[in-house]
């Protein structure tokens, strides 16, 4: 993607999720068993680091700090300001004082620690970006856990499913290209990822093999 097209992607993902902050804890609620399952695949330990890319509102917060504890560190990554406001009250609310917010975009977010482990939770558009995955996997501890989940066609013959899927789709990101294997981007850098499906929706996880 040349650079023009680059500028002209992270401003339509900007002012979508613009307009989305208000309503966006509401859309992702039905979506909250999969990041619960997402974040079981961390295997996260007490006083673990992990990078929460794309962490929007801060829906995954107090999953990640139930599993990390009040030594370990979440860092959050997020160019929306609409939606890094959002998460900085949550974090106000919740009194978590281990939590460090980045507004920016994730492939020029300034990451200053190793990390144990990272999640991609309905990130997609970060997920086709190969210099936002390099970023992360450049900040990630060797055999890191990384987990990806989010929307997937399913096989073609399921209607209801690939039609569910489209819809969510252009709504919620700005391009449908890799839909049919969104983690390919981050298994080529990370290594082999175990992956399953269901009902439009994956779930992706590996460790970085890369030193």
């Amino acid at each position: 993607m040349d650079p023009e097209s680059k500028v002209a992607h992270r401003q339509r993902a900007l002012k979508q999720y613009r307009l989305r902050s208000t309503f966006y804890d509401i859309e992702l609620a039905l979506f909250e068993p999969i990041r619960r399952k997402a974040i079981a695949r961390l295997n996260l330990r007490r006083g673990a680091t992990v990078l929460d890319v794309g962490c929007g509102t801060g829906l995954s917060f107090e999953m990640l700090q139930e599993a990390i504890g009040r030594r370990g560190r979440i860092v959050g990554i997020e160019q929306s300001p609409e939606m890094l406001d959002k998460a900085q009250r949550r974090v106000a609310l919740q009194g978590s004082t281990n939590v460090t917010l980045l507004n920016a975009s994730v492939e020029a977010a300034n990451i200053a620690c190793k990390a144990d482990a990272a999640l991609f939770h309905f990130t997609h558009d970060i997920l086709r970006n190969r210099e936002a995955i390099s970023n992360i996997v450049e900040h990630l501890k060797p055999h890191a856990r990384v987990v990806a989940a989010g929307l997937t066609w399913g096989a073609p013959w399921n209607l209801p499913a690939n039609g569910f899927v489209l819809m969510a789709a252009l709504y919620s990101t700005t391009s449908l290209e890799g839909l049919d294997r969104p983690w390919s981007h981050l298994a080529d850098q990370v290594g082999e990822m175990e992956v399953t499906q269901s009902g439009g929706v994956y779930i992706a996880s590996g460790r970085c093999l890369k030193v």
